[in-house]
């Protein structure tokens, strides 16, 4: 049985890897429509050796969909989720909005698979720090129970989006040939650094990133 898939947010980073991976795996589509800002409607995409159109992202985007793939930012997601539900779409959303949405799976594939039958239109899944920790310790805890966990994660610029990676491509290129460069998307120099995490620090002394690895795993 083949189905219609939409993503939302298709020319991003995260987008264009949902694309790969739909191609990848061969799922069977009978329409797969992408989804994006404005500025980005009339593009096209490469999807199995053909030109996809890249259509605005609107309320009516959804209507005949059976899924949605949405990675356009917790903001869109907030907006644009509800009316793929309405639709009658499943959204399985990539950002941070549902995460904590007592209403909404939080779902690892590898680890709770049965929590996506409880879904009410939209699964979530969470911080991508998160997942890769818990892959790892899930098969540990299951045989000895962990009960404390210290983890340092080390990120790359994707996490910051498509703008993020090139501006660090140009950067590096800047600071290979010794020339000025300042930052228009990361707060810090990027190229052949380390810095603290930039999401903003809460009043417990603790960063965004940091408390999300909490609640997403208690």
């Amino acid at each position: 049985m083949s189905i219609r898939v939409a993503i939302m947010g298709a020319t991003g980073a995260v987008g264009q890897e949902f694309l790969s991976i739909l191609e990848e795996r061969n799922l069977p589509m009978s329409e797969l429509r992408l989804l994006a800002s404005a500025r980005s409607a009339g593009k096209t995409m490469r999807f199995k050796g053909e030109d996809l159109p890249v259509q605005e992202l609107t309320h009516d985007s959804f209507k005949g969909l059976d899924l949605v793939l949405a990675s356009a930012g917790g903001k869109i997601s907030r907006d644009f989720a509800p009316s793929a539900v309405k639709a009658g779409a499943v959204v399985v959303d990539n950002t941070s909005y549902f995460r904590m949405h007592e209403d909404v799976p939080l779902v690892i594939p590898e680890i709770n698979p049965e929590d996506i039958a409880k879904h009410k239109g939209i699964i979530a899944n969470p911080n991508c720090s998160t997942i890769i920790m818990c892959l790892a310790l899930w098969p540990l805890h299951k045989r000895y129970r962990a009960k404390r966990v210290v983890a340092a994660t080390y990120q790359a610029s994707s996490g910051a989006g498509a703008v993020a990676m090139h501006e660090l491509e140009e950067e590096t290129r800047a600071k290979l040939e010794n020339r000025p460069f300042q930052n228009p998307v990361t707060p810090h120099p990027y190229a052949f650094n380390l810095s603290p995490h930039n999401s903003p620090m809460t009043d417990n002394g603790y960063c965004e990133e940091e408390i999300k690895m909490v609640k997403e795993t208690s």
